[in-house]
């Protein structure tokens, strides 16, 4: 319910072991690299916006659902294309902390997309994920030659 955070400068336990599980299954299995995604809700809303922000050149793409990021870290998000969803009537996680992001990130030189369902609470993704317009949109997304995730 805060306002606004500031990311921690190490990633928490949980974010140290996906960055690892990721570059495990990476190694080990044939990933397209230039098609890796990271979609979360609520709490793995805020986990979508850590993850960008603190390797943003592994993902092709990010939908945030209903979370919220510091955006101080706007500059590094603006070549990832990013599509945030919300609750115009959020109570949960303030409805502003997607905006902001977007905000951020489009005065830093980005291009992300943004959904507010207005009269929607925290539950926002039901509506996201049951937009086929949203799946055609990630699956679309992929690094350019010169840009795979390392």
């Amino acid at each position: 319910g805060a306002d606004s955070h500031v990311m921690p400068e190490k990633p928490s336990v949980p974010m140290g072991l996906l960055f690892e599980l990721l570059d495990k299954v990476q190694k080990e299995n044939p990933i397209d690299v230039k098609r890796i995604y990271v979609m979360g809700i609520s709490m793995g809303g805020f986990g979508t916006w850590d993850a960008i922000s603190r390797s943003p050149e592994k993902f092709a793409a990010a939908v945030p659902v209903c979370g919220g990021g510091d955006v101080a870290q706007a500059p590094k998000l603006v070549k990832i294309p990013i599509w945030a969803f919300h609750g115009g009537n959020d109570t949960t996680v303030k409805t502003h902390r997607s905006p902001d992001m977007i905000e951020a990130i489009k005065k830093a030189g980005g291009e992300p997309k943004y959904t507010e369902y207005p009269g929607v609470g925290h539950n926002s993704w039901t509506q996201t994920f049951s937009n086929p317009e949203v799946i055609e949109w990630i699956f679309a997304q992929s690094k350019k030659d010169g840009e795979a995730a390392k």
